[in-house]
């Protein structure tokens, strides 16, 4: 994994519309090339959860890797938008809020994700393009 080091790793659900769709924004401002990614269902993701020891009932939320920390739900989210190029870094305020006012929000939107915004049968595959943003 020596080619992620400078990077930090975005973990996503790869069969949900709105993750692929978060995915696809980040990529979008993600202007100094600070992130890399990889579906929860890939090698990759899997072997990152158990490096972290991460519980994987709690798939339903995206996880940043940041060096030897990782981040989930809400926070994952905010530290992301911190990265991202324009005002979305002003979002990253919201850390003030305690996490379970934050995350009971991410949480209603991550149980309804797939009635809302639906389901892919597979992950997504990258273009070319983007497949070196992809581990």
């Amino acid at each position: 994994m020596n080619k992620i080091e400078n990077h930090k790793i975005i973990l996503f659900d790869g069969v949900c519309n709105l993750c692929n769709s978060s995915i696809n924004f980040v990529i979008k401002h993600d202007k100094k090339n600070v992130f890399k990614f990889a579906a929860l269902q890939s090698e990759v993701g899997l072997e990152l959860i158990s490096k972290f020891k991460i519980d994987t009932s709690k798939l339903d939320s995206i996880i940043l890797i940041d060096g030897d920390k990782y981040y989930e739900k809400s926070s994952a989210a905010l530290y992301i938008a911190k990265k991202l190029s324009g005002g979305y870094p002003l979002l990253f305020g919201f850390i003030i809020l305690p996490k379970f006012i934050r995350n009971s929000v991410y949480d209603y939107v991550a149980r309804n994700r797939y009635k809302w915004f639906g389901k892919k049968e597979s992950c997504m595959i990258p273009t070319a393009e983007l497949k070196g943003k992809f581990l």
